[in-house]
């Protein structure tokens, strides 16, 4: 597995999460997931892989998952809800065979690599 970065180029974290990738001489694989959109499977590994869950994934300033937290949404909700809202899911995340990390702050990407 190589290393992805699920990334949206108008957020200047992930601009600086994949900045940082290349300054450490890694050629990551860049999903933009807006346009791409998320698939459950991906969905889950990552919550699998960061250890957060689904929950734990959501970008809480985000006014529709702001409401899936403070309705204590289930993990079937929550996967309906960022399946047809891709933007609900905090960015960037980095993947590697080592795991998964959000990169808030990208310090804590560095953790996989």
């Amino acid at each position: 597995m190589a290393t992805i970065l699920y990334h949206n180029p108008r957020c200047s974290t992930s601009r600086n999460a994949l900045a940082l990738l290349r300054e450490r001489g890694i050629e990551p694989e860049v999903v933009e997931y807006l346009k791409a959109g998320w698939t459950a499977s991906t969905l889950e590994r990552l919550a699998r892989k960061t250890g957060l869950g689904l929950r734990g994934l959501l970008r809480a300033k985000e006014d529709g998952a702001k409401a899936l937290l403070a309705d204590g949404a289930s993990d079937a909700d929550i996967l309906k809800a960022v399946l047809a809202e891709p933007i609900l899911i905090e960015r960037p995340i980095v993947e590697t065979p080592k795991g998964a990390r959000i990169g808030r702050p990208v310090e804590k990407i560095l953790e996989v690599l």
